[in-house]
């Protein structure tokens, strides 16, 4: 196995939703840490590793944010039964009938989720999603007193428990926190190969928080290392299954990373429309290079980059997007040949800037 796929197999067993990041940064920390001049973390909870370059005031940020979507724990009825609360997007019904593990103070503790039986459901019922308000959680206890006494309390963080693996001996990974532990694996291989490398500008690398919820880590970051070139390194919903539209999802598993050209989310006009001077840029390394890519056009797609880009003085940023199957699920998929030559297009474009050609 590669370091590359032992990372995204280490990082993905990790519970860390928006808010509890802890463990993550901390692997993060021992991947990295070693390797690089400078390690950090600011207040949120970002951290930051600090590869100096030739040229101490060019400054290139790089972000993947460790935050996993999940719920939290907003109520425990008289039965011991658990409500909760989404973090981060959800569609409703990959949540039904999953197992389900809360992060007490004490431990973990598994529950599922349960719903009506198809036995009792009524014919409209049948047609409709169910709501998440109306899923609980089982964890076997028959009181109030006997959930508590497991520890679980109100605001403790859920996550979904299933276990990374690679399919059926393919270099396709189905894990529950692809989105985007796959980022922060190739943001660790980064780092690690440039540790080894003479390069102009100091490269920080962000381990973000909080960014299902609304990007409130990249932000902050942005603002305290002033970049001129920020990357967010991030998962884009893949196309080419059954059902999904080639019109709107063109992107595929296994053709190569995406380079974002433009996202915009209507409903709250988060997105990035990436210069073309960088875009331009990155094509042209992928292409003298000889390393697939993509190019990203997409409603719906908010990242890091759109934080970065309006902070301070304003960033030239963009974003290397990694294709992904069923996202924001508990089987999201990527494909290792992706992320492997995502690392090298980060790579060799960050060789190549000797300068600042903004």
């Amino acid at each position: 196995m590669s370091s590359l796929a032992q990372y995204l197999r280490d990082l993905d067993r990790i519970h860390g939703v928006s808010g509890d990041e802890e463990r993550v940064a901390a692997y993060m920390k021992e991947q990295i840490g070693p390797d690089v001049d400078e390690h950090f973390a600011d207040p949120l909870g970002n951290h930051y590793f600090v590869k100096k370059g030739t040229s101490p005031d060019f400054k290139l940020m790089l972000s993947a944010h460790m935050d996993e979507i999940g719920f939290v724990v907003s109520h425990i009825d008289q039965k011991g039964f658990v409500y909760f609360l989404p973090v981060g997007y959800h569609d409703s019904r990959m949540v039904m009938n999953q197992v389900l593990t809360i992060q007490t103070q004490t431990g973990q503790v598994k529950g599922i989720t349960g719903g009506k039986p198809a036995h009792v459901v009524t014919p409209e019922e049948a047609k409709m999603a169910i709501s998440l308000e109306n899923l609980h959680l089982d964890l076997g206890t028959s009181s109030r007193n006997e959930t508590l006494a497991l520890g679980v309390q109100i605001g403790d963080y859920i996550t979904f428990d299933r276990a990374g693996q690679f399919l059926n001996g393919t270099k396709v990974f189905s894990g529950k926190a692809v989105d985007n532990r796959s980022g922060c694996a190739v943001l660790i291989e980064v780092m690690k190969r440039l540790s080894q490398m003479t390069i102009a500008p100091t490269v920080y690398g962000v381990a973000s928080v909080q960014e299902e919820v609304g990007l409130r880590g990249a932000g902050p970051a942005a603002f305290a290392i002033q970049p001129d070139i920020g990357l967010a390194i991030d998962v884009i919903f893949a196309g080419g299954t059954p059902g999904m539209d080639e019109r709107i999802t063109p992107i595929e598993l296994g053709r190569g990373p995406a380079i974002k050209m433009y996202d915009w989310t209507p409903s709250n006009g988060h997105g990035n429309n990436v210069p073309k001077k960088l875009t331009r840029r990155l094509i042209q390394t992928a292409e003298k290079h000889e390393i697939s890519y993509q190019r990203e056009v997409v409603l719906n797609g908010g990242t890091d980059a759109w934080a970065i880009s309006l902070t301070g003085r304003g960033a030239l940023t963009g974003c290397i997007s990694l294709p992904s199957r069923y996202i924001h699920s508990a089987t999201g998929i990527v494909h290792m040949d992706d992320l492997e030559q995502a690392v090298e297009l980060i790579v060799a474009f960050i060789q190549e800037i000797q300068e600042k050609w903004l």
